[in-house]
This record gives structure tokens, C-alpha cells and sequence, in this order.
């Protein structure tokens, strides 16, 4: 009986450790991390929640969305947070929500609100909804995800350094210099490493010509280029197969550039892609399944963001962003800068993203 206690307990700091990293867990991948049943598992989850260390949520759990339930906490949490702070982010489906929820996790633990607006990636569309939060007077300070993209970058990053409260960038960073950029703190997934963590990957399994293919638009798709030069530099191997479009199933006329991809392959004996992002890395799957081609035998495959990467037949090998872990640090550095004002030394923050392997890149690989 003690030594089963004990495990339990080391299972709970382990579930412990794996949430404070995420902001978010699962089960079934706890459970295969573990070396346990996704029953035991279920149970850790629940013994924990009593005790308000997490909260349980359909399939795994996430941080604790309020503070202990003792009187003096329940005092706490009835009265005014000590600062409220505005976010803006360009989308509140794909990709933003967990990081929105580390965020508010992270708000709930140091007693501050939230007030969440959601934008598109249009500049005029974000100044809107900036503008609406300042002039209402009711935040401290502002999270934001602008779009920087396009030629009047400078006067935006001008606009926002000027603003009357601080501003953190989430998961933008800003050019390396205009007037006011040096000022501005951000914190972002290192998505240059994140590519790199899937070259290497792939090139551990014996791929020496790769290929990477961008989702056309996307503020990501300038870091993953970075990272891939880099290193196919470092490692000697081509790095000329990069494709620039969107190939999902939803984009009007993916099968003709997925058939012009492989035909490239083919000619130029590449083996493995890094594919951004799961919906095209599962779109150019379901291709090279009805070619005839076996995965990963004959096209390993990493996709990078780990939505629903697992849900894919083969489940696909992924990069994963630390987007609940973004979200947190965000609130973290924004409650610093609100308590120290501007003898705090500016910060920019790089978190790395984590592979997961499956079974696109590696035969019989367990997630």
C-alpha cells in the first residue's frame, strides 16, 4: 500500500509538471507518457481536481480557472481584480484558443481579468478594436497579435508604441528596428527552432532531401523559412524544395499543386516533407495514400501544429507550438511590467515548441 501510494504521488507531479508546461493535457497521451491505463490516469485527474490543482475538462484537464476554494480566497475572487487587461487576437478558432486559455489561466492565478476582442488579420480591423478598449478606460494593459505584414509595418509599430498603456506582442515580433520597436516587449513560440526540431528529426531517420511546404498567408510561414535554411545549412542537404501555397482540402485546386509537389519529389528523390499546417499536412497525406504511396516508407511526413495531427490516418508525427505556455507568459510578463513599471528592463521571449511522434514519420511510432 505505500509503494502504490507513492507511485500515485509521482504520477501526480508528473501530471502536475506536463499541465504547468501546456497549460493543457490530455489523457490518452498522459496515459501512454505514463505507462499507465487511461483509467488511472482519469482517476489522477480527479483526485487532483479535488484538491483544485486542475480542472477537469472533457478528455484531459487544463490549469485551475479560479484560485483554492478557501475563505480567504473566495474573499479574493469576489472582489475587483487589481488590473484588468485587453486581448486582441485575429481569430478565436484554429490555432488562438489554447493560448487565450493560457492566458486566462494565468489571469485567474494572479487575480486580474481579461477582456478578450477578436479581430481578423486586417490592420484597420485591429486599430478598431484597440481603439475601442483604450477609450473605454477600463484596461491597464494590452496583449496583442497585429498583423505585420506589408509595407506600412513601421507607421503600425509606431501606433502601438505610443499607445497610453503597455503592450506585449503574442506571437508576433515586431521588425528589428523602427523608432519605437526597441521598447516593445513580445513573447512567441520559436517556430525557426520548431522546423528545425523536425528536420533533424527526419534527417535522423535517414532523409537527406526534404521538402517544406508553407501555408500561404500566415505570419508563421516567415520563421519557419528562417529555421529551415538554417538548418539545412547546418546539416549539408538541400533546402530548394519549398512550396508556398495552401494545399488543405477547402483551397481550390490543392490536388494540382500536392500532384506537382510529388512529381518534384519524384525527379529530385526527396523522401519526407514538413508540411504547415495539420489540415494541408493531412490534405497532402490523403493524396500520397491515393497514389499509392505508403506512409512513411515512401513519404514520411511532419506536420507542424498538432491540432488534430493525431486524428489523421497515419496519425502524423507534428511540431507543437507552446501556445497555452505563450498565452500564460504573456499575462505573467503583463502583470510584472503593471507592478514595476518602467524600471523593468524590456523583455522578448522565444518558448520552444515540443515534437510529438507518431507513426508519418516513423513505422510503428507510438504518440
Amino acid at each position: 500500500m505505500p509503494d502504490d501510494r507513492l507511485f500515485g504521488l509521482q504520477r501526480h507531479e508528473r501530471v502536475l509538471d506536463e499541465l504547468r508546461r501546456h497549460g493543457a493535457v490530455r489523457v490518452k497521451e498522459l496515459a501512454e507518457l505514463l505507462g499507465v491505463s487511461e483509467l488511472t490516469i482519469r482517476r489522477d485527474i480527479a483526485a487532483l481536481a479535488a484538491q483544485n490543482l486542475l480542472t477537469k475538462v472533457h478528455g484531459g484537464a487544463t490549469l485551475p480557472t479560479e484560485l483554492a476554494p478557501s475563505a480567504p480566497a473566495r474573499r479574493r475572487t469576489a472582489t475587483a481584480p487589481r488590473f484588468s487587461i485587453g486581448m486582441v487576437v485575429p481569430s478565436l478558432d484554429y490555432y488562438w484558443p489554447p493560448i487565450v486559455g493560457g492566458a486566462r489561466s494565468a489571469a485567474a492565478a494572479h487575480g486580474v481579468a481579461i477582456q478578450l476582442r477578436g479581430s481578423t488579420y486586417d490592420w484597420a480591423e485591429d486599430q478598431r478594436q484597440i481603439s475601442r478598449l483604450i477609450e473605454a478606460q477600463q484596461v491597464q494593459g494590452l496583449l496583442l497579435a497585429p498583423n505585420l505584414e506589408g509595407a506600412d509595418v513601421g507607421e503600425m509599430i509606431q501606433w502601438i508604441g505610443e499607445l497610453p498603456v503597455p503592450v506585449i506582442l503574442v506571437e508576433r515580433q515586431p521588425p528589428r528596428w523602427t523608432p519605437t520597436s526597441h521598447q516593445l516587449e513580445w513573447v512567441r513560440s520559436d517556430h525557426a527552432l520548431g522546423v528545425e526540431l523536425a528536420v533533424r528529426h527526419l534527417y535522423d531517420q535517414g532523409h537527406r532531401r526534404m521538402g517544406l511546404v508553407l501555408s500561404k498567408g500566415s505570419p508563421t510561414s516567415a520563421h519557419l523559412a528562417q529555421g529551415w535554411d538554417l538548418v539545412c545549412a547546418d546539416l549539408g542537404i538541400p533546402a530548394d524544395m519549398v512550396v508556398r501555397e495552401s494545399v488543405r482540402m477547402d483551397e481550390p485546386g490543392h490536388r494540382e499543386i500536392i500532384g506537382q509537389l510529388l512529381e518534384r519529389c519524384a525527379a529530385t528523390a526527396t523522401t519526407a516533407l514538413v508540411v504547415h499546417s495539420d489540415p494541408d499536412a493531412m490534405s497532402v497525406a490523403q493524396y500520397c495514400i491515393e497514389a499509392g504511396m505508403r506512409i512513411p516508407e515512401d513519404m514520411a511526413i511532419v506536420a507542424y501544429d498538432d491540432e488534430v495531427a493525431q486524428l489523421a490516418e497515419p496519425s502524423m508525427t507534428a511540431i507543437r507550438p507552446p501556445k497555452p505556455m505563450v498565452g500564460r507568459t504573456a499575462v505573467e510578463m503583463m502583470v510584472a511590467r503593471l507592478l514595476e513599471g518602467r524600471r523593468r528592463p524590456t523583455q522578448r521571449v522565444l518558448i520552444t515548441p515540443e515534437l510529438i511522434i507518431r507513426d508519418s514519420s516513423m513505422p510503428f511510432a507510438r504518440s
